[in-house]
């Protein structure tokens, strides 16, 4: 069906140029590469990031999802960054969606238990959330379980705001959680309203 409005982002605006590596503090945000698989695997071994991501992940099935970014970036419907931390993999955060129309992204993130609550993740996601917003997106947004309080304070500190609940939203391990949305909008999208 027909739309009423253009998009607010044009096609290869993402796959029409590399996959950018930023810096976000002491971290470094780069393209997942094979030699981070065992990264990954360790990360979903972790009951923390197993809890809130309600995942495992094998070797087989980690060096699938690392692979799997670069098909993501070149369809413009996600891109995942390793958060680098003394030379080595130790988080990510990644674009989970991308809607050129909308001009809006959803992202997410988790860390290594030898990088929590060292302001790595806040740091990775600001980066992250104003490389996009400097490329043209409108809306950048994200979902946690109401019960990660360490997830809502990342996110706030990245200055998202709190929007509301999803009751029920999401099917974790322990049964349905209620879902905080956050979001942040561009500077400019801002200065609009």
């Amino acid at each position: 069906m027909p739309t009423t409005t253009s998009p607010a982002l044009r096609t290869g605006s993402f796959s029409g140029r590399s996959q950018p590596v930023l810096e976000a503090g002491t971290a470094l945000l780069r393209p997942w590469t094979p030699v981070d698989v065992p990264a990954v695997v360790a990360a979903y071994e972790d009951p923390a990031i197993q809890r809130w991501h309600a995942r495992t992940m094998s070797r087989a099935e980690a060096e699938a999802w690392v692979g799997h970014w670069a098909g993501r970036w070149a369809q413009e419907s996600g891109g995942g960054w390793a958060v680098e931390v003394d030379g080595q993999a130790a988080g990510q955060v990644s674009l989970r969606r991308i809607d050129l129309h909308e001009a809006c992204v959803e992202l997410s993130y988790w860390m290594l238990p030898a990088v929590r609550g060292r302001g790595v993740a806040t740091a990775a996601l600001t980066a992250l959330t104003q490389w996009a917003f400097d490329l043209g997106v409108h809306r950048a947004q994200l979902d946690h379980s109401t019960r990660n309080a360490a997830s809502c304070r990342v996110a706030t500190k990245a200055g998202y705001a709190a929007e509301g609940t999803a009751v029920q939203r999401g099917l974790h391990a322990d049964g349905w959680h209620d879902m905080h949305l956050h979001a942040r909008v561009s500077a400019a999208a801002a200065r609009e309203r």
